[in-house]
């Protein structure tokens, strides 16, 4: 994953290992090896995840024009300044 760090990277696949969600399986080989897979319960998150990436394919141009400020929702105001003012 392009921009994240490896300590980072490791964390959240601990987390994951955690919740039950993936398996950790490490190798004695030099240099180590380890892999990580999914488990039947992270399996069983595949529809939602492929749910999330397809809404984001759809959508990703409006969220990345309103994180630079660019997008309007209709109110002649950014969505902060609907928040800011009701």
């Amino acid at each position: 994953m392009p921009g994240i760090s490896q300590k980072m990277l490791t964390e959240q696949l601990r987390e994951l290992e955690g919740h039950g969600l993936v398996t950790r399986t490490v190798y004695a080989e030099v240099p180590p090896r380890v892999e990580y897979a999914a488990t039947p319960l992270g399996a069983s998150l595949r529809p939602v995840i492929t749910a999330i990436g397809d809404w984001g394919r759809t959508h990703g141009d409006k969220i990345a024009n309103m994180s630079k400020g660019d997008a309007r929702n209709g109110t002649g105001r950014s969505p902060g300044e609907r928040r800011r003012r009701g």
